[in-house]
């Protein structure tokens, strides 16, 4: 079974920079943040990353805060 490519036109959300609701890029990365600490390897987050398709403008927003 083939998977459904979702909707470009549901990625809709506001965008801070431009004001404007545009479609977005997102992506969820794996980012470490304390990489000279050293506990490094556990200290590694998800991030949600959303990049305007308009104005470029990218958010970055931690997942696992409350």
């Amino acid at each position: 079974m083939k998977a459904k490519r979702p909707d470009p036109n549901t990625n809709r959300e506001r965008c801070p920079d431009c004001g404007r609701e545009t479609r977005h890029e997102v992506r969820v990365e794996i980012r470490t943040e304390n990489p000279a600490s050293s506990n490094a390897a556990f200290s590694r987050e998800p991030y949600r990353v959303s990049v305007c398709d308009v104005c470029e403008a990218e958010s970055i927003q931690r997942m696992n805060d409350a």
